[in-house]
């Protein structure tokens, strides 16, 4: 329940914070803060697949991941409407459900072409999105699943005998 009211708020702020004032009009900060965004989900992301492997008993990674990979969909989803502030960069994005929308479509790989990165800048993102998708994103959700499969097997084998 806790966490669905976290994932909730995430979604909520994305949509209510004042985002505009990033993208165009201040290009450096716009950058540092998704760098610096992507930098440290990922970091968060590692810790969390690595105590999985490592068999740590005091792991929580179905309380972790679920929101780091949300928090990373928000932040490419943000840069995406911040991109499309800019004339010629973004074909198709005009509001944050756009931009969601699209984030989301490029993380499943299907890519139904309504809506075309065609800057140079907002190729970048959407190649990085690929990349740290591919990384990032299926390491903490293989992580997680083995994670959970590990704690189902655990819990037959603590069955009494019938």
């Amino acid at each position: 329940m806790i966490q669905l009211a976290g994932l909730t708020a995430m979604v909520t702020a994305y949509f209510l914070l004042p985002l505009d004032r990033l993208g165009p009009r201040r290009p450096v900060l716009s950058w540092v803060l998704f760098g610096a965004a992507l930098g440290l989900i990922a970091v968060l992301l590692l810790v969390q697949v690595a105590r999985v492997l490592l068999n740590d008993p005091g792991a929580r990674p179905w309380l972790v991941i679920p929101p780091l990979i949300c928090l990373s969909v928000l932040v490419f989803a943000t840069a995406y409407q911040g991109l499309a502030q800019r004339p010629g960069e973004l074909d198709g994005i005009g509001t944050r459900l756009d931009a969601l929308y699209f984030t989301l479509v490029t993380l499943a790989t299907v890519g139904y072409g309504d809506i075309t990165p065609r800057g140079q800048s907002a190729r970048l993102v959407a190649i990085l999105q690929i990349l740290y998708s591919f990384i990032f994103l299926t390491a903490a959700a293989t992580a997680l699943t083995n994670h959970l499969r590990n704690a189902l097997r655990q819990h037959g084998n603590s069955d009494p005998p019938r």
